[in-house]
Protein backbone atom coordinates (compact mmCIF):
# COMPACT_ATOMS: atom_id res chain seq x y z
CA UNK A 1 0.00 0.00 0.00
CA UNK A 2 2.52 2.19 0.41
CA UNK A 3 3.40 2.93 -3.10
CA UNK A 4 -0.09 3.95 -3.95
CA UNK A 5 -0.35 6.00 -0.64
CA UNK A 6 2.41 8.22 -2.28
CA UNK A 7 0.79 8.18 -5.32
CA UNK A 8 -2.49 9.11 -3.67
CA UNK A 9 -0.42 12.01 -2.16
CA UNK A 10 1.30 13.44 -5.01
CA UNK A 11 -1.63 12.94 -7.43
CA UNK A 12 -3.80 14.92 -5.06
CA UNK A 13 -0.91 17.68 -4.73
CA UNK A 14 -0.93 17.91 -8.58
CA UNK A 15 -4.42 17.59 -9.37
CA UNK A 16 -4.89 21.29 -7.15
CA UNK A 17 -2.01 22.81 -8.94
CA UNK A 18 -3.80 21.61 -12.32
CA UNK A 19 -7.11 23.02 -11.32
CA UNK A 20 -5.57 26.46 -9.95
CA UNK A 21 -3.82 26.75 -13.66
CA UNK A 22 -6.75 25.97 -14.96
CA UNK A 23 -8.79 28.20 -13.70
CA UNK A 24 -5.71 30.81 -14.28
CA UNK A 25 -5.95 29.81 -17.79
CA UNK A 26 -9.36 29.73 -18.67
CA UNK A 27 -10.93 32.49 -17.03
CA UNK A 28 -8.00 35.22 -16.42
CA UNK A 29 -5.26 34.26 -19.41
CA UNK A 30 -6.81 32.94 -22.63
CA UNK A 31 -9.97 35.21 -22.66
CA UNK A 32 -7.37 37.94 -22.73
CA UNK A 33 -4.90 36.68 -25.35
CA UNK A 34 -7.55 35.28 -27.58
CA UNK A 35 -11.18 36.56 -29.18
CA UNK A 36 -13.89 34.59 -28.46
CA UNK A 37 -14.23 32.96 -31.69
CA UNK A 38 -10.90 31.27 -31.25
CA UNK A 39 -12.00 29.97 -28.12
CA UNK A 40 -14.75 28.66 -29.42
CA UNK A 41 -13.18 27.14 -32.37
CA UNK A 42 -10.52 25.23 -30.23
CA UNK A 43 -12.15 24.71 -26.89
CA UNK A 44 -15.89 24.97 -28.24
CA UNK A 45 -15.06 22.56 -31.37
CA UNK A 46 -11.97 21.01 -32.03
CA UNK A 47 -11.04 19.49 -28.78
CA UNK A 48 -14.78 18.24 -28.30
CA UNK A 49 -14.90 16.80 -31.47
CA UNK A 50 -11.06 14.94 -30.84
CA UNK A 51 -12.50 14.28 -27.17
CA UNK A 52 -15.40 12.32 -28.75
CA UNK A 53 -13.00 10.93 -32.04
CA UNK A 54 -10.46 9.39 -29.28
CA UNK A 55 -13.10 7.75 -27.18
CA UNK A 56 -15.20 6.26 -29.91
CA UNK A 57 -11.41 4.76 -31.13
CA UNK A 58 -10.35 3.43 -28.35
CA UNK A 59 -13.79 1.62 -27.90
CA UNK A 60 -13.32 1.43 -24.30
CA UNK A 61 -9.49 -0.18 -24.43
CA UNK A 62 -8.54 2.54 -21.85
CA UNK A 63 -11.15 1.50 -19.54
CA UNK A 64 -10.40 -2.27 -20.24
CA UNK A 65 -7.06 -2.06 -19.86
CA UNK A 66 -7.19 -1.54 -16.32
CA UNK A 67 -10.01 -3.97 -16.24
CA UNK A 68 -8.08 -7.07 -16.94
CA UNK A 69 -4.45 -6.19 -16.45
CA UNK A 70 -4.04 -8.17 -13.17
CA UNK A 71 -4.89 -11.11 -15.40
CA UNK A 72 -1.77 -10.42 -17.28
CA UNK A 73 0.73 -8.86 -14.86
CA UNK A 74 4.11 -10.68 -14.01
CA UNK A 75 3.59 -12.98 -16.90
CA UNK A 76 6.66 -13.01 -18.58
CA UNK A 77 9.30 -9.48 -18.39
CA UNK A 78 6.26 -7.96 -20.87
CA UNK A 79 3.05 -9.10 -18.75
CA UNK A 80 2.63 -11.42 -22.00
CA UNK A 81 2.28 -8.55 -24.81
CA UNK A 82 -0.18 -6.96 -22.82
CA UNK A 83 0.59 -3.26 -24.12
CA UNK A 84 0.31 -4.40 -27.93
CA UNK A 85 -2.77 -5.33 -26.95
CA UNK A 86 -3.95 -2.45 -25.29
CA UNK A 87 -2.74 -0.57 -28.50
CA UNK A 88 -4.19 -2.88 -31.51
CA UNK A 89 -7.71 -2.25 -31.38
CA UNK A 90 -7.64 1.35 -30.49
CA UNK A 91 -5.37 2.08 -33.66
CA UNK A 92 -7.43 0.17 -35.77
CA UNK A 93 -10.31 2.57 -34.43
CA UNK A 94 -8.89 4.93 -35.00
CA UNK A 95 -8.14 4.87 -38.67
CA UNK A 96 -11.71 4.21 -39.20
CA UNK A 97 -12.67 7.78 -37.30
CA UNK A 98 -9.91 9.74 -39.05
CA UNK A 99 -11.17 7.95 -42.48
CA UNK A 100 -14.87 9.15 -41.09
CA UNK A 101 -13.42 12.73 -40.07
CA UNK A 102 -11.75 13.42 -43.03
CA UNK A 103 -14.93 11.90 -45.47
CA UNK A 104 -16.91 14.06 -43.74
CA UNK A 105 -15.35 17.14 -43.30
CA UNK A 106 -17.74 18.84 -45.71
CA UNK A 107 -20.55 18.35 -43.39
CA UNK A 108 -18.71 19.50 -40.70
CA UNK A 109 -17.71 22.99 -42.06
CA UNK A 110 -21.18 23.07 -43.46
CA UNK A 111 -22.82 23.15 -40.12
CA UNK A 112 -20.65 26.45 -39.14
CA UNK A 113 -21.66 28.04 -42.61
CA UNK A 114 -21.59 31.87 -41.08
CA UNK A 115 -18.90 33.97 -42.67
CA UNK A 116 -15.56 33.79 -41.24
CA UNK A 117 -16.88 30.39 -38.36
CA UNK A 118 -16.72 28.24 -41.68
CA UNK A 119 -13.12 29.62 -43.00
CA UNK A 120 -12.14 29.49 -39.95
CA UNK A 121 -13.13 25.72 -39.67
CA UNK A 122 -12.00 24.93 -42.95
CA UNK A 123 -8.66 26.52 -42.82
CA UNK A 124 -8.55 24.40 -39.14
CA UNK A 125 -10.47 21.15 -39.54
CA UNK A 126 -8.03 18.69 -39.91
CA UNK A 127 -6.06 19.60 -37.07
CA UNK A 128 -9.04 18.07 -34.87
CA UNK A 129 -7.93 14.47 -36.39
CA UNK A 130 -4.44 14.93 -35.35
CA UNK A 131 -6.15 15.57 -31.97
CA UNK A 132 -8.16 12.45 -32.10
CA UNK A 133 -4.42 10.40 -31.96
CA UNK A 134 -2.44 12.08 -29.73
CA UNK A 135 -5.81 11.88 -26.80
CA UNK A 136 -6.27 8.86 -27.34
CA UNK A 137 -2.72 7.46 -26.88
CA UNK A 138 -2.08 9.58 -24.17
CA UNK A 139 -5.31 7.91 -22.44
CA UNK A 140 -4.39 4.35 -23.17
CA UNK A 141 -0.94 5.27 -21.73
CA UNK A 142 -2.22 6.63 -18.64
CA UNK A 143 -4.41 3.41 -18.28
CA UNK A 144 -1.67 1.41 -18.59
CA UNK A 145 0.08 3.14 -16.06
CA UNK A 146 -2.57 3.22 -14.10
CA UNK A 147 -2.73 -0.33 -14.11
CA UNK A 148 1.18 -0.30 -13.43
CA UNK A 149 0.71 2.06 -10.20
CA UNK A 150 2.90 4.50 -11.56
CA UNK A 151 0.43 7.56 -11.90
CA UNK A 152 2.51 10.60 -10.54
CA UNK A 153 4.26 11.48 -13.84
CA UNK A 154 1.26 10.79 -15.99
CA UNK A 155 -0.83 13.39 -13.52
CA UNK A 156 1.89 16.12 -13.80
CA UNK A 157 1.97 15.42 -17.62
CA UNK A 158 -1.70 16.15 -18.18
CA UNK A 159 -2.67 18.27 -15.37
CA UNK A 160 -0.06 20.61 -14.96
CA UNK A 161 2.59 20.57 -18.23
CA UNK A 162 -0.24 20.52 -20.58
CA UNK A 163 -1.89 23.51 -19.65
CA UNK A 164 1.40 25.47 -19.56
CA UNK A 165 2.09 24.37 -22.73
CA UNK A 166 -0.91 26.01 -24.11
CA UNK A 167 -0.76 29.14 -21.73
CA UNK A 168 3.16 29.13 -23.50
CA UNK A 169 1.46 28.89 -27.00
CA UNK A 170 -1.75 31.79 -26.63
CA UNK A 171 1.26 33.80 -24.86
CA UNK A 172 3.71 33.37 -28.76
CA UNK A 173 0.61 33.89 -30.47
CA UNK A 174 -0.96 37.08 -28.73
CA UNK A 175 3.10 38.26 -28.95
CA UNK A 176 3.10 37.71 -33.12
CA UNK A 177 5.79 35.63 -32.54
CA UNK A 178 3.30 32.65 -34.17
CA UNK A 179 -0.01 32.79 -36.59
CA UNK A 180 -2.95 31.85 -35.56
CA UNK A 181 -2.57 28.47 -37.19
CA UNK A 182 1.00 28.20 -35.74
CA UNK A 183 -1.69 28.45 -32.55
CA UNK A 184 -3.50 25.81 -33.54
CA UNK A 185 -0.89 23.70 -34.67
CA UNK A 186 1.22 24.38 -31.07
CA UNK A 187 -2.05 23.59 -29.09
CA UNK A 188 -1.76 19.76 -30.87
CA UNK A 189 1.42 19.61 -30.23
CA UNK A 190 1.26 20.03 -26.98
CA UNK A 191 -1.03 17.28 -26.79
CA UNK A 192 1.36 15.29 -28.90
CA UNK A 193 4.45 16.68 -26.54
CA UNK A 194 2.44 14.40 -23.42
CA UNK A 195 1.60 11.31 -25.25
CA UNK A 196 5.54 11.29 -26.38
CA UNK A 197 6.59 11.84 -22.99
CA UNK A 198 4.46 9.35 -21.14
CA UNK A 199 6.04 6.64 -23.70
CA UNK A 200 9.07 8.25 -22.83
CA UNK A 201 8.76 7.61 -18.90
CA UNK A 202 7.24 3.88 -19.92
CA UNK A 203 10.28 3.15 -21.51
CA UNK A 204 12.69 4.90 -18.46
CA UNK A 205 10.63 2.73 -16.16
CA UNK A 206 11.30 -0.67 -18.30
CA UNK A 207 7.65 -1.05 -19.66
CA UNK A 208 7.59 0.15 -22.74
CA UNK A 209 7.18 -3.37 -24.59
CA UNK A 210 6.06 -2.89 -28.44
CA UNK A 211 6.30 -6.75 -29.62
CA UNK A 212 3.04 -8.67 -29.60
CA UNK A 213 2.12 -11.59 -28.50
CA UNK A 214 -0.25 -15.15 -29.23
CA UNK A 215 -0.09 -15.81 -25.30
CA UNK A 216 -2.05 -12.30 -24.89
CA UNK A 217 -4.74 -14.00 -26.63
CA UNK A 218 -5.04 -16.97 -24.99
CA UNK A 219 -4.84 -15.31 -21.68
CA UNK A 220 -8.02 -12.96 -22.22
CA UNK A 221 -9.57 -13.65 -25.76
CA UNK A 222 -10.46 -10.67 -27.80
CA UNK A 223 -13.63 -11.09 -28.02
CA UNK A 224 -14.55 -11.01 -24.07
CA UNK A 225 -12.11 -7.48 -24.36
CA UNK A 226 -14.13 -6.03 -26.74
CA UNK A 227 -17.58 -6.49 -25.43
CA UNK A 228 -16.32 -5.03 -22.04
CA UNK A 229 -14.69 -2.23 -23.94
CA UNK A 230 -18.31 -1.74 -26.01
CA UNK A 231 -20.33 -1.42 -23.01
CA UNK A 232 -17.56 1.09 -21.08
CA UNK A 233 -17.77 3.02 -24.88
CA UNK A 234 -21.66 3.29 -24.11
CA UNK A 235 -21.16 4.03 -20.74
CA UNK A 236 -18.42 6.55 -20.77
CA UNK A 237 -19.33 8.26 -24.55
CA UNK A 238 -22.41 9.43 -22.71
CA UNK A 239 -20.88 11.73 -20.03
CA UNK A 240 -18.12 12.62 -22.52
CA UNK A 241 -21.51 13.87 -24.93
CA UNK A 242 -23.12 15.73 -21.99
CA UNK A 243 -19.62 17.89 -20.94
CA UNK A 244 -19.39 18.72 -25.41
CA UNK A 245 -22.67 18.73 -26.99
CA UNK A 246 -23.85 22.17 -25.75
CA UNK A 247 -20.82 23.70 -26.70
CA UNK A 248 -20.58 22.13 -29.95
CA UNK A 249 -24.46 23.36 -30.89
CA UNK A 250 -23.94 26.30 -29.51
CA UNK A 251 -21.00 26.97 -32.49
CA UNK A 252 -23.18 25.48 -34.74
CA UNK A 253 -26.76 27.02 -34.39
CA UNK A 254 -25.04 30.79 -33.07
CA UNK A 255 -21.49 31.43 -33.75
CA UNK A 256 -18.07 30.32 -32.50
CA UNK A 257 -18.06 33.54 -30.69
CA UNK A 258 -21.47 32.42 -28.63
CA UNK A 259 -19.62 28.70 -28.33
CA UNK A 260 -16.22 30.30 -26.70
CA UNK A 261 -18.50 32.58 -24.44
CA UNK A 262 -20.13 29.70 -23.05
CA UNK A 263 -17.12 27.76 -22.65
CA UNK A 264 -16.17 30.77 -20.14
CA UNK A 265 -19.51 30.77 -18.84
CA UNK A 266 -19.02 26.47 -18.22
CA UNK A 267 -15.62 27.12 -17.08
CA UNK A 268 -16.93 29.76 -14.17
CA UNK A 269 -19.80 27.25 -13.15
CA UNK A 270 -17.00 24.62 -12.97
CA UNK A 271 -15.64 25.80 -9.96
CA UNK A 272 -18.82 24.84 -8.37
CA UNK A 273 -18.23 21.22 -8.60
CA UNK A 274 -14.29 20.77 -7.27
CA UNK A 275 -15.19 19.56 -3.78
CA UNK A 276 -17.61 16.97 -5.20
CA UNK A 277 -15.36 15.81 -6.86
CA UNK A 278 -12.43 15.52 -4.11
CA UNK A 279 -15.84 13.56 -2.04
CA UNK A 280 -16.37 11.32 -4.97
CA UNK A 281 -12.83 9.98 -5.04
CA UNK A 282 -13.40 8.60 -1.62
CA UNK A 283 -16.85 7.89 -1.84
CA UNK A 284 -16.46 5.13 -4.86
CA UNK A 285 -14.30 3.01 -2.86
CA UNK A 286 -15.95 3.36 0.31
CA UNK A 287 -19.42 2.39 -0.78
CA UNK A 288 -17.91 -0.18 -2.83
CA UNK A 289 -17.08 -1.76 0.30
CA UNK A 290 -20.27 -0.90 1.88
CA UNK A 291 -21.79 -3.52 -0.73
CA UNK A 292 -19.18 -6.29 -0.48
CA UNK A 293 -19.85 -6.11 3.60
CA UNK A 294 -23.08 -6.05 2.78
CA UNK A 295 -23.61 -2.75 5.36
CA UNK A 296 -26.70 -0.71 4.63
CA UNK A 297 -26.52 1.11 7.60
CA UNK A 298 -23.30 2.35 7.28
CA UNK A 299 -24.00 3.25 3.58
CA UNK A 300 -27.37 5.19 4.51
CA UNK A 301 -24.95 7.11 6.95
CA UNK A 302 -22.67 7.80 4.42
CA UNK A 303 -25.34 9.13 1.84
CA UNK A 304 -26.98 11.74 4.38
CA UNK A 305 -23.56 12.77 5.67
CA UNK A 306 -22.05 13.11 1.79
CA UNK A 307 -25.27 14.81 0.94
CA UNK A 308 -25.11 17.36 3.90
CA UNK A 309 -21.91 18.18 3.29
CA UNK A 310 -22.16 19.17 -0.51
CA UNK A 311 -25.12 20.88 0.29
CA UNK A 312 -23.55 23.19 2.76
CA UNK A 313 -20.33 23.50 0.54
CA UNK A 314 -22.51 23.66 -2.62
CA UNK A 315 -25.03 26.70 -1.62
CA UNK A 316 -22.30 28.83 -0.08
CA UNK A 317 -19.89 28.29 -3.36
CA UNK A 318 -22.70 28.78 -5.28
CA UNK A 319 -23.74 31.78 -3.86
CA UNK A 320 -20.08 33.01 -3.92
CA UNK A 321 -19.92 32.87 -7.77
CA UNK A 322 -23.15 34.08 -8.68
CA UNK A 323 -23.21 37.38 -6.21
CA UNK A 324 -19.80 37.98 -8.05
CA UNK A 325 -20.22 37.81 -11.31
CA UNK A 326 -19.45 41.25 -12.43
CA UNK A 327 -15.93 41.56 -10.76
CA UNK A 328 -15.04 37.64 -12.11
CA UNK A 329 -16.44 39.06 -15.73
CA UNK A 330 -14.22 42.35 -15.00
CA UNK A 331 -10.96 40.68 -14.16
CA UNK A 332 -11.50 39.41 -18.26
CA UNK A 333 -11.14 42.82 -19.32
CA UNK A 334 -13.81 41.65 -22.49
CA UNK A 335 -17.15 42.78 -22.27
CA UNK A 336 -18.75 40.29 -24.93
CA UNK A 337 -18.11 37.49 -22.32
CA UNK A 338 -20.53 38.99 -19.82
CA UNK A 339 -23.14 37.60 -21.52
CA UNK A 340 -22.55 34.31 -20.32
CA UNK A 341 -24.15 35.55 -16.89
CA UNK A 342 -27.28 33.84 -17.20
CA UNK A 343 -25.91 30.92 -18.63
CA UNK A 344 -23.55 31.39 -15.51
CA UNK A 345 -26.72 30.94 -13.37
CA UNK A 346 -28.52 28.20 -14.64
CA UNK A 347 -25.34 26.00 -14.87
CA UNK A 348 -24.86 26.77 -11.03
CA UNK A 349 -28.23 25.51 -10.16
CA UNK A 350 -27.83 22.58 -12.68
CA UNK A 351 -24.77 21.45 -10.97
CA UNK A 352 -25.84 22.76 -6.94
CA UNK A 353 -28.77 19.93 -7.80
CA UNK A 354 -26.26 17.31 -8.51
CA UNK A 355 -24.40 18.36 -5.59
CA UNK A 356 -27.02 17.93 -3.15
CA UNK A 357 -28.28 14.86 -4.93
CA UNK A 358 -25.28 13.32 -3.17
CA UNK A 359 -23.88 10.53 -4.46
CA UNK A 360 -26.84 8.58 -5.59
CA UNK A 361 -25.02 7.81 -8.89
CA UNK A 362 -22.20 5.87 -7.11
CA UNK A 363 -24.49 3.66 -5.25
CA UNK A 364 -25.99 2.80 -8.85
CA UNK A 365 -22.40 2.11 -10.30
CA UNK A 366 -21.59 -0.11 -7.74
CA UNK A 367 -25.02 -1.83 -6.57
CA UNK A 368 -25.96 -5.08 -8.27
CA UNK A 369 -28.17 -3.17 -10.26
CA UNK A 370 -25.17 -1.13 -11.83
CA UNK A 371 -26.20 -1.61 -15.63
CA UNK A 372 -29.38 1.00 -15.27
CA UNK A 373 -26.30 3.46 -14.44
CA UNK A 374 -25.72 3.47 -18.24
CA UNK A 375 -29.65 3.80 -18.65
CA UNK A 376 -29.30 6.70 -17.10
CA UNK A 377 -26.26 7.94 -18.33
CA UNK A 378 -27.36 7.42 -21.51
CA UNK A 379 -30.78 9.10 -21.05
CA UNK A 380 -28.80 12.15 -20.23
CA UNK A 381 -27.30 12.47 -22.77
CA UNK A 382 -30.07 12.14 -25.13
CA UNK A 383 -32.11 14.53 -22.60
CA UNK A 384 -29.25 17.30 -23.38
CA UNK A 385 -29.02 16.99 -26.59
CA UNK A 386 -32.80 17.08 -27.20
CA UNK A 387 -33.17 20.37 -24.90
CA UNK A 388 -30.11 21.35 -26.54
CA UNK A 389 -31.72 21.19 -30.55
CA UNK A 390 -35.19 22.64 -29.00
CA UNK A 391 -33.71 25.76 -26.46
CA UNK A 392 -30.71 27.23 -28.33
CA UNK A 393 -32.84 28.87 -31.05
CA UNK A 394 -34.87 29.87 -28.84
CA UNK A 395 -32.85 31.34 -26.01
CA UNK A 396 -29.30 31.55 -27.10
CA UNK A 397 -26.74 30.97 -24.66
CA UNK A 398 -29.52 30.94 -21.89
CA UNK A 399 -31.01 27.67 -23.86
CA UNK A 400 -28.12 25.89 -23.94
CA UNK A 401 -27.90 26.27 -19.48
CA UNK A 402 -31.22 25.49 -19.17
CA UNK A 403 -30.77 22.39 -21.22
CA UNK A 404 -28.07 21.62 -19.07
CA UNK A 405 -29.47 22.33 -16.11
CA UNK A 406 -33.30 20.39 -16.68
CA UNK A 407 -31.47 17.71 -17.60
CA UNK A 408 -29.38 17.66 -14.61
CA UNK A 409 -32.31 17.69 -12.11
CA UNK A 410 -34.56 15.43 -14.48
CA UNK A 411 -32.35 12.89 -13.90
CA UNK A 412 -31.25 13.28 -10.50
CA UNK A 413 -34.66 13.67 -9.39
CA UNK A 414 -35.19 10.01 -11.45
CA UNK A 415 -31.98 8.25 -9.99
CA UNK A 416 -32.39 9.32 -6.26
CA UNK A 417 -35.88 8.03 -6.61
CA UNK A 418 -34.51 4.57 -8.41
CA UNK A 419 -32.08 4.59 -5.32
CA UNK A 420 -35.07 4.92 -2.12
CA UNK A 421 -37.19 2.80 -4.30
CA UNK A 422 -34.61 -0.18 -5.06
CA UNK A 423 -32.53 -0.11 -1.44
CA UNK A 424 -34.91 2.31 0.72
CA UNK A 425 -31.77 4.88 0.62
CA UNK A 426 -32.46 8.51 0.62
CA UNK A 427 -30.61 10.82 1.92
CA UNK A 428 -32.59 13.98 2.94
CA UNK A 429 -33.53 14.86 6.32
CA UNK A 430 -34.35 18.23 8.30
CA UNK A 431 -30.82 19.32 7.90
CA UNK A 432 -30.96 19.78 4.15
CA UNK A 433 -34.13 22.08 4.46
CA UNK A 434 -32.52 24.33 7.47
CA UNK A 435 -29.20 24.84 4.99
CA UNK A 436 -31.19 25.94 2.16
CA UNK A 437 -33.10 28.44 4.23
CA UNK A 438 -29.84 29.86 5.81
CA UNK A 439 -28.25 30.36 2.08
CA UNK A 440 -32.00 31.77 0.78
CA UNK A 441 -31.03 34.59 3.48
CA UNK A 442 -28.07 34.76 3.55
CA UNK A 443 -27.69 35.25 -0.45
CA UNK A 444 -30.84 37.58 -0.46
CA UNK A 445 -29.17 39.57 2.49
CA UNK A 446 -25.56 40.11 0.33
CA UNK A 447 -27.61 40.68 -3.13
CA UNK A 448 -28.94 43.59 -1.17
CA UNK A 449 -25.82 45.44 -0.29
CA UNK A 450 -25.06 48.60 -2.50
CA UNK A 451 -22.40 48.81 -5.06
CA UNK A 452 -19.95 50.51 -3.46
CA UNK A 453 -18.05 52.01 -6.96
CA UNK A 454 -14.63 49.91 -6.55
CA UNK A 455 -14.95 46.10 -7.99
CA UNK A 456 -12.74 44.83 -5.01
CA UNK A 457 -14.35 46.75 -2.06
CA UNK A 458 -18.01 45.58 -3.29
CA UNK A 459 -16.48 41.43 -3.26
CA UNK A 460 -15.41 42.19 0.33
CA UNK A 461 -18.73 43.63 1.45
CA UNK A 462 -20.57 40.76 -0.49
CA UNK A 463 -18.46 38.42 0.45
CA UNK A 464 -18.34 39.28 4.26
CA UNK A 465 -21.86 39.29 4.52
CA UNK A 466 -22.56 36.33 2.79
CA UNK A 467 -19.61 34.20 5.19
CA UNK A 468 -21.05 35.76 8.29
CA UNK A 469 -24.81 35.27 8.20
CA UNK A 470 -24.17 32.20 6.87
CA UNK A 471 -21.64 30.78 8.61
CA UNK A 472 -23.67 32.15 12.17
CA UNK A 473 -26.89 30.63 10.64
CA UNK A 474 -25.44 27.05 10.06
CA UNK A 475 -24.05 27.33 13.52
CA UNK A 476 -26.80 28.74 15.88
CA UNK A 477 -28.93 25.98 13.73
CA UNK A 478 -27.09 22.98 14.47
CA UNK A 479 -27.77 22.15 10.74
CA UNK A 480 -24.01 20.71 10.25
CA UNK A 481 -22.09 19.27 13.12
CA UNK A 482 -18.93 18.34 10.46
CA UNK A 483 -18.59 22.20 10.11
CA UNK A 484 -18.88 23.04 13.95
CA UNK A 485 -16.37 20.38 15.16
CA UNK A 486 -14.09 21.92 12.20
CA UNK A 487 -14.08 25.40 13.77
CA UNK A 488 -13.68 23.91 17.53
CA UNK A 489 -10.71 22.30 16.21
CA UNK A 490 -9.29 25.69 15.19
CA UNK A 491 -10.31 27.31 17.88
CA UNK A 492 -8.23 24.70 19.93
CA UNK A 493 -5.08 25.50 17.79
CA UNK A 494 -5.59 28.96 18.03
CA UNK A 495 -5.58 28.91 21.93
CA UNK A 496 -2.61 26.77 22.14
Amino acid sequence: MGIVQRQGIRNTLISYVGLAIGFANTILILPRLLTSSQIGLMSGVLVPLATIGAQVAAFGFASAGMRYFPFFRNQGRNHAGFFPLLLGPPLVGFVVVALLMWVGKPLVVQWYAKGEDAALMAQHYTVAIGLVACIMLGALQDAYLKSLFHTSFSSFAQEILLRLMLVGAAVAYSQNYISFHGFVLAYTGAYAVVAVLLAIYLAAIGELHLRPTRAALRIKPLREMLGFGGFMLLSNISGTVLLNVDTLLVGTTLSLSAAGIYIIATNISTALVLPFRALYKTAFTLIAEYWKEGDMAKMADFYRRSTRINTLLGCYLALGIGLNLDFIYGLIHRPEYAVGTTAVLLLLTGRLVDGITGVNGIIVATSPRYRFDLVFNVSLAAAVVGLNWVLIPRFGLAGAALAYCAALVSINATRTWFVWRSYGLQPFDGSIVRILAVAAVAGLSAWAMPELGNAWLTLLLRGGVLTVLYIGGVLSTNTAPELAGILTGVKARLGQ
